[in-house]
This record gives structure tokens, C-alpha cells and sequence, in this order.
């Protein structure tokens, strides 16, 4: 049995067109921009200054423009506790 699949290049199926000025283009002309947030360690503060940090966020979402998409990834590192003596 033969494969009759057109042959295609990575290029070809890679959807980034190009990074510049900081964003990343899309071949569907979509853009992105990436930010870096570092927030509080676990269990480290009040509920109040939750409530502020969650405020934050949501007044940062609302004035995004129409048809944006917001993606937050937290990251969890295991490591062993070495107390400051």
C-alpha cells in the first residue's frame, strides 16, 4: 500500500509567522503578548491582600480589549524547607 498524503514541511504546519517588538505574530495575523507575574508565595498573606491581588486581576481583565484571551499558569516547585535560623 502506497501513502498518498501530500508531503508537507515543518515550516508549513508551524502556525508562528514571526516574534516582533515583543508579541508573537500568528499566521492568522493573531497576537500575543506574554507577561510574567510573581505572585506571593502560598499561605503568605492576608485575606485582605488576596482580595486586593484579586481585585487587581479583575480590573486588569475588564480593560482588555473585545475578544482577548487571558491564559494564567501557575507554577508549583517542590522543594524541602530550610528555615532561617
Amino acid at each position: 500500500m502506497r501513502n498518498t498524503s501530500k508531503m508537507t514541511t515543518l515550516e508549513n504546519r508551524f502556525p508562528l509567522l514571526a516574534v516582533e517588538h515583543g508579541c508573537i505574530i500568528s499566521k492568522d495575523a493573531d497576537i500575543t503578548v506574554a507577561f510574567e507575574v510573581e505572585l506571593p508565595e502560598l499561605y503568605t498573606v492576608t485575606g485582605a491582600e488576596y482580595e486586593a491581588i484579586h481585585s487587581c486581576w479583575c480590573k486588569a481583565i475588564k480593560v482588555l480589549p473585545d475578544y482577548s484571551v487571558v491564559h494564567k499558569q501557575d507554577w508549583f516547585i517542590k522543594e524541602r524547607y530550610k528555615p532561617e535560623l
